[in-house]
C-alpha cells in the first residue's frame, strides 16, 4: 500500500513557507506521493478556499523536496490547452527528476467550464483528443488533426524523464471515465469511497476492461483512492485487501492546527504497514 497527501495547494498552504515545511514533513513520514487539484475559477458565493494554480504549486514542491513522488489529479483536461499541458507537464517532470504522475478528468463544474471556452456536453470528446494529442507530442510525432486541436510540423523538446511520458491515472466515477481508465490509463482514481464502494467500482472497471480492450504495455489497472477520512491501520488494510494500491489523505474539514499531527499519525501507519514507500520513488 502506498499513501498519498492531498490539499498542500490550498487554505494556509498558500503560504509557500507552510507549504514547504508541510511537504518535507508529509516527505519525511514516508508518504509516496504529494497531490494537488485543479480548479481555475469555481462558482462566486460557494466559500471558496484559496487555492494555488496546480502547475506552479507542483513547480514549488518540486524545488521543495527530493523524493516523494508529485501528482496533479485531477487535471481537469477538458479546460487546458493540450500543447501548452504537455510542455508544462513534460517541464514538471524534467525538474523533479521524473517523479510526476498526471491524473486526469473530464471535469463537472459547468460555470468553470465555461469561463474556459468548453461546454458540458464536449468535455468527453475533448479529455479523449487531448489526451492523444499530448501522446503524440511526448513521443514526438511531428503531426496531429483533431476536431478541437491539430499541428503539424512541430515537436517538444526535452522529452519526459520518464519514458514515453509520466503515468497517466484517470478520474471519474461514470461508466465513461471507467472506459477511458482501461482505454488511456496506467491507473484509476476514486474520490470519496468507503471499503464497499471501492469493491463496487473495481467490479465496475472489471466491467469495462471486457468491453474495451486494454492497449499492450499499459500493465494492470492501478487504484488509487481518497478515502472519506485518514485511515488507521485497520481500514488501510481493508482498502488494501479490497485492491486499493494507493491511498491518497485528504487535509479538507481538518482544523489548520491538527494537520501537522494527521501528517505525523498516518506515517505511523505507513510504518505500520508497507514501510516509507516514497523512499523507493516508482517509475
Amino acid at each position: 500500500m502506498k499513501f498519498g497527501l492531498y490539499g498542500l495547494h490550498r487554505d494556509r498552504n498558500v503560504d509557500p513557507a507552510v507549504l514547504a515545511r508541510r511537504a518535507r514533513l508529509a516527505e519525511e513520514a514516508g508518504f509516496e506521493s504529494l497531490w494537488v487539484g485543479d480548479h481555475l475559477a469555481l462558482p462566486a458565493g460557494e466559500g471558496n478556499p484559496p487555492r494555488l494554480e496546480a502547475m506552479v504549486a507542483l513547480t514549488y514542491l518540486a524545488a521543495v523536496t527530493t523524493r516523494v513522488r508529485l501528482g496533479v489529479g485531477l487535471i481537469v483536461l477538458p479546460q487546458r490547452q493540450p500543447v501548452l499541458l504537455a510542455k508544462q507537464l513534460t517541464s514538471l517532470d524534467v525538474l523533479s527528476g521524473g517523479r510526476l504522475t498526471v491524473a486526469v478528468g473530464a471535469g463537472y463544474v459547468e460555470p468553470e467550464l465555461n469561463a474556459m471556452g468548453v461546454t458540458l456536453a464536449e468535455r468527453g470528446a475533448r479529455t479523449y483528443e487531448y489526451l492523444a494529442a499530448m501522446r503524440a507530442l511526448w513521443e514526438q510525432a511531428p503531426s496531429f488533426e483533431g476536431r478541437f486541436v491539430s499541428f503539424s510540423g512541430v515537436v517538444q523538446h526535452p522529452s519526459p524523464v520518464q519514458r514515453p511520458h509520466p503515468p497517466i491515472v484517470v478520474g471519474g466515477h461514470s461508466a465513461a471515465a471507467y472506459r477511458r481508465a482501461v482505454r488511456h490509463g496506467t491507473g484509476w482514481y476514486g474520490w470519496g469511497l468507503d471499503v464497499e464502494q471501492i469493491v463496487q467500482a473495481r467490479q465496475a472497471l472489471a466491467e469495462a476492461a471486457r468491453r474495451e480492450q486494454r492497449p499492450d504495455g499499459l500493465g494492470e489497472l492501478e487504484i488509487t483512492l481518497t478515502p472519506p477520512e485518514p485511515p488507521d491501520l485497520d481500514t488501510a488494510r481493508r482498502y488494501a485487501d479490497a485492491g486499493v494500491d494507493r491511498l491518497i489523505v485528504e487535509l479538507e474539514g481538518i482544523d489548520d492546527d491538527k494537520v501537522d499531527g494527521v501528517i505525523a499519525a498516518v506515517g505511523e501507519t505507513i510504518s505500520s504497514t508497507a514501510g516509507p514507500a516514497s523512499r523507493t520513488p516508482a517509475g
